[in-house]
């Protein structure tokens, strides 16, 4: 896919982006500050930073951020929500392959659920510009668990049945062995986090319309799509709330 298509496709969804995707559970931070060693300090450059979520978790555990997002109206929503509630954040018009940014100027890359849409080639160049030495990469992303529950495994069905290009994106997301591969000798560790959002069915409706491929308004299937998804909340919600489970995945290395 290319870069203005994976760029733009989440410009009218911005709004239920910002108040239904999930964040990232503080093990993930735990794990990067304390079992890595990675410094609270370094500065980030969040690639593909969308609405500000990953940029968010990295300021409040006391990294200075530059978010770099392509998308106008998304690294607007990250600007009105960030800019002044952290005095060391930024976000810049690049891209995952052309940042903009300094030669060495960063001490840590991360890309938080955005890698899936990258050219991977490219980005290793671009990030190993950027770096500074001794500078290293973190890609994280939430996998949403397809089998966990009888609920699940409805709204992966829902998706099969009603998504736009569900299969084609969903297709997109690396493998473990995938990740181990690009980082090659440089991968240092990789670990897995569980993470949970209880969902209400608003929460749940503005979640699946935060999706790239979920037909929106005046859109064949937009109508018959949000009323599978009524009956499936129905069936399966306890005390008002369905879960929406995740693992979150995290590879750190280095960039030979």
């Amino acid at each position: 896919m290319s870069v203005p298509d994976s760029a733009s496709r989440f410009s009218n969804r911005v709004e239920d982006y910002v108040r239904f995707r999930p964040g990232y559970p503080a093990a993930l931070l735990q794990w990067l500050h304390d079992a890595q060693g990675v410094p609270s300090r370094s500065l980030v450059a969040d690639i593909g930073a969308g609405t500000g979520i990953s940029s968010q978790m990295l300021l409040a555990a006391g990294h200075p951020v530059i978010a770099v997002e392509p998308n106008a109206a998304m690294r607007a929503a990250a600007e009105q929500w960030l800019g002044s509630e952290y005095p060391n954040f930024r976000a810049v018009d690049g891209t995952a392959e052309a940042t903009g940014l300094a030669d060495a100027s960063v001490g840590l890359v991360s890309a938080a659920q955005a890698f899936h849409w990258f050219d991977t080639t490219a980005v290793r160049r671009e990030w190993q510009r950027i770096l500074a030495p001794g500078g290293q990469v973190l890609v994280f992303w939430n996998s949403r668990l397809l089998d966990a529950s009888p609920f699940l495994r409805g709204y992966e069905q829902l998706l099969l049945d009603f998504g736009t290009d569900y299969s084609a994106v969903a297709e997109r997301y690396q493998t473990d062995d995938e990740m181990r591969a690009w980082f090659g000798s440089g991968l240092q560790a990789i670990g897995h986090f569980p993470n949970v959002q209880m969902l209400d069915f608003d929460a749940l409706r503005g979640r699946l319309l935060s999706s790239s491929y979920a037909p929106t308004a005046g859109q064949p299937k937009h109508a018959p799509m949000l009323a599978a998804l009524r009956d499936l909340f129905d069936t399966h919600a306890v005390d008002g709330r369905v879960a929406f489970e995740y693992q979150t995945r995290a590879f750190l290395g280095m960039l030979d």
